[in-house]
């Protein structure tokens, strides 16, 4: 079962008028793109960092977000969810589940800190 179903909008009037749906359960980011040619990608929550919200005044004139997700995924490093509806709650729910999902597989993102600055002392 899906917890978000989302289609990519026009920001004409904020109409559904693109074949483009978003699918999010509690695994998985699903981007399903096309008519004659169909193109499914999928994203494991545990694998997005990052999640960054915008909107562009014409988004929000019609109520529309974009969704940047930075991941570790090699097909999609940036994984863009355009034109969509509430990206506040989507927003929300990606990064809660996508820590949750971390939590559970025992992944651990780390920085690659230097210390320059004090080996020189």
């Amino acid at each position: 079962m899906y917890k978000f179903v989302e289609k990519k909008r026009s920001l004409l009037f904020g109409l559904p008028l693109s074949f483009t749906t978003y699918k999010i359960d509690e695994e998985l980011l699903k981007r399903k793109q096309g008519f004659l040619s169909v193109r499914e990608d999928d994203c494991y929550l545990y694998k997005i960092q990052d999640v960054t919200l915008t909107r562009s005044l014409p988004e929000r004139l019609f109520g529309l977000s974009t969704i940047i997700c930075h991941t570790a995924d090699t097909t999609d490093p940036v994984l863009v969810l355009s034109h969509i509806q509430n990206g506040d709650e989507v927003k929300q729910y990606l990064v809660k589940t996508s820590d949750e999902e971390r939590m559970k597989r025992r992944t651990v993102n780390t920085l690659n800190i230097t210390a320059d600055e004090y080996e020189n002392e």
